[in-house]
């Protein structure tokens, strides 16, 4: 039971088929407390009871700052402390660099990287309060390739980004040689 007593928070972990949901279940097997965030209709109680008792489902929107900030303190009022967060949400659209209009650009962009963002925003000071916690950014090979695997190229950007955005994270919040100054893991 590799994280027994952890409390794990896994945004757009709803659907059953997808990368979260299965994130959710390795994580409930290691005895972790599960939280599952995602969209209304995409039923995150449900989802949360089919890991069995003592899971928890919340609506949130990861691109809605408020919503993420309400999220981490149900969280936080269920469970008491938030040990690992991970930033799964994100949406695809097989578009080509001409088709992209500024409207899908927004939405694919502030699925994947705003709301990677606000919600490590949002977990962020109840890990520095508790001087531990670790937080997992999803990216994909199409960060790297520049697209042509799921999406078009404004989500190969999306991605880049939160590369870009876990590593900084990483570095501001990441372990120092200094006990009293160490701060969570990014």
């Amino acid at each position: 039971m590799l994280l027994k007593d952890k409390v794990a928070v896994i945004t757009g972990g709803a659907g059953i088929n997808g990368l979260g949901y299965a994130t959710a279940r390795q994580m409930a097997a290691q005895g972790a407390r599960v939280v599952i965030l995602d969209l209304a209709r995409a039923e995150p109680a449900t989802a949360a009871a089919r890991l069995g008792e003592g899971h928890l489902g919340l609506v949130a929107d990861v691109t809605d700052k408020a919503a993420c900030e309400a999220a981490a303190a149900a969280v936080l009022k269920a469970y008491g402390r938030i040990d690992i967060l991970v930033n799964n949400a994100g949406i695809t659209q097989p578009v080509k660099t001409l088709e992209i209009t500024g409207a899908d650009y927004d939405r694919i962009l502030d699925v994947s990287l705003r709301g990677t963002l606000y919600m490590s925003q949002a977990a962020l000071p109840a890990m520095r309060q508790q001087r531990s916690g670790s937080i997992v950014c999803i990216s994909s090979v199409s960060a790297q390739r520049g697209g042509g695997i799921f999406g078009g190229p404004h989500y190969s950007a999306a991605k880049a980004g939160v590369l870009g955005l876990a590593r900084a994270m990483a570095r501001e919040f990441g372990p120092t040689t200094s006990a009293s100054t160490a701060s969570p893991r990014a």
